[in-house]
């Protein structure tokens, strides 16, 4: 097949950066020929298989769901755009996305603005919907809504990666037809020889350092337990978690996912604390991947893949999958408990883990369900 595959952003980070690049590698190793659309200055950085990589003109503006830098743009919220600034931008990624049809799918990263996209490209067209575009930008704004709303309608297929984000476009947006739940994938790494000088109970965190990712309840909880912690990420809320942090706890700032491959494996557990809506839980199966048991606040996206890895567990490790939302007592409690496991115990808990991502989150899995449910 020949896959037009947009995305309006950067091929490294986190979230649909990361999605994107994964699925371009796979599809490319799988035969495809495969066009990725996006705003990366240093493409030949990523491995994305045989993919080409374009990056159009968009004129200095990006709309964006965070600010953040970007070299050479200007970031604006989406929201504070101007209808002009956001049809400008749509017609001139568009145009870049025809001058490469014909194609048998031309495949578009968010409902905003990649919707928008894909209709004005002319061609069948399917939408990932992210989650970021309707919590930060969508929700609440009738204008924004409404154009997801109309765009969608075009679509040959929107796919979203857990439940909880079907029930947030569907709030946001209203009724969708031709709604599929694929979740996003994860590589799944071996786990590499112990690298740390001592020998101790580690817990590893890896994501933004804002406050709705709950990175202060593992702090919190962290003070009852004999354990240190890798803090990895950027985000506003660093001074603040650095300054409250107890002694054995390391912040990396951001690494790339190459780096993590090597780091998650060396921890005992993978702390997911977010306090607010997560559209899937990426994090979560990353650390699955790599055979780290995961801890998540049980809520959202993050509450499939409590069950995901449950149904994978022995009946009586399934409690230590997840915690209340918002409760440092309980993680304390949770973290306790997996911290106790004998080392078999945790070795078959480590295992179940990666074999729930293997079986549910990978990225061949992914990727060729996504094609599947594209040309039913």
């Amino acid at each position: 097949m020949r896959i037009l595959l947009w995305h309006g952003y950067l091929l490294g980070g986190t979230g649909s950066n990361v999605y994107t690049r994964a699925l371009a590698r796979e599809w490319s190793r799988a035969g495809h020929d495969v066009v990725v659309f996006c705003q990366e200055p240093h493409a030949e950085q990523y491995d994305v298989g045989g993919a080409q990589v374009v990056r159009p003109d968009i004129g200095g503006l990006l709309p964006v769901f965070v600010l953040d830098r970007y070299e050479g743009l200007e970031a604006r919220l989406l929201q504070d755009c101007t209808r002009e600034e956001r049809e400008r931008y749509v017609e001139l990624n568009a145009a870049a996305v025809r001058e490469h049809l014909p194609a048998d799918l031309v495949f578009v990263n968010h409902v905003l603005l990649g919707a928008p996209v894909g209709a004005a490209s002319g061609a069948p067209f399917a939408v990932k919907a992210h989650g970021s575009e309707l919590e930060y930008s969508m929700r609440g704004n009738e204008e924004l809504s409404a154009w997801g709303r109309e765009t969608l309608a075009h679509a040959r297929a929107v796919f979203v990666g857990s439940a909880h984000i079907r029930a947030v476009l569907e709030d946001v947006v209203g009724h969708v037809d031709r709604v599929y739940e694929v979740p996003p994938g994860v590589d799944v790494a071996g786990r590499f020889e112990r690298f740390f000088a001592t020998d101790e109970p580690t817990l590893v965190y890896f994501g933004k350092l804002l406050y709705n990712k709950g990175v202060h309840l593992l702090l919190e909880a962290l003070r009852e337990l004999d354990a240190r912690a890798v803090i990895v990420g950027f985000g506003d809320y660093r001074e603040e978690l650095e300054r409250a942090a107890p002694p054995r706890t390391l912040f990396t700032g951001p690494l790339e996912h190459g780096h993590l491959a090597h780091l998650l494996p060396l921890a005992d557990v993978a702390v997911v604390p977010s306090i607010f809506p997560e559209a899937f839980g990426m994090v979560a199966a990353e650390a699955a991947a790599a055979g780290v048991p995961p801890l998540v606040a049980r809520h959202s996206g993050l509450a499939e893949i409590a069950e995901g890895l449950e149904a994978a567990y022995p009946e009586e490790l399934r409690p230590l999958a997840s915690f209340a939302n918002g409760d440092a007592q309980d993680l304390a409690v949770k973290l306790r408990g997996l911290l106790g496991l004998g080392a078999a115990q945790r070795r078959e808990l480590g295992a179940a883990a990666r074999r729930a991502a293997v079986e549910r989150w990978s990225w061949s899995t992914v990727s060729e369900r996504l094609l599947s449910l594209h040309l039913r």
